[in-house]
């Protein structure tokens, strides 16, 4: 497995593995190609943008997108995406491109990192098991029209 700095021209590619991860009824999105890559590039198109790919073979199997943020005491990393192929999970590409960002954390001294990911969903055993603990005076709100 080789982890590289993410591309422009992966954007596509990881718009389709994206989808492959998201579109299925335990996330229950409905992510389409266009859309998927318009979101994605938003990302990349960041000032403070992070984003690396896992490939083997040549072929990319998983990515994370992140931003360095910036804080009052000290910068961090947040992590805006993160996807691996289904049939490529659980075989450490997503824990290599985690550790891949948790040394450009390091490298530039920052505080750490943070995401969010489904309360309900396999993702957060793994980033549990990766270090990440819940940080539980923080809450996620939203409000919908």
């Amino acid at each position: 497995m080789n982890i590289r700095a993410f591309r422009q021209d992966d954007l596509s590619r990881c718009a389709e593995i994206m989808m492959a991860v998201y579109n299925n009824p335990l996330w229950q999105c409905r992510w389409e190609t266009e859309t998927a890559k318009a979101y994605l590039k938003d990302y990349a198109d960041a000032a403070r943008f992070i984003g690396y790919v896992a490939e083997e073979e040549q072929q990319v199997v998983g990515a994370v997108l992140a931003h360095e943020k910036i804080w009052w005491n000290n910068s961090e990393v947040f992590i805006d995406e993160m996807f691996v192929l289904p049939d490529h999970q659980g075989k450490g590409v997503g824990t290599a491109l985690l550790k891949t960002l948790e040394g450009y954390v390091e490298e530039h001294g920052l505080a750490g990192f943070t995401l969010t990911t489904n309360r309900y969903a396999p993702a957060r055993k793994f980033y549990k098991k990766n270090g990440f603990v819940e940080c539980e005076p923080i809450i996620m709100m939203a409000k919908e029209k």
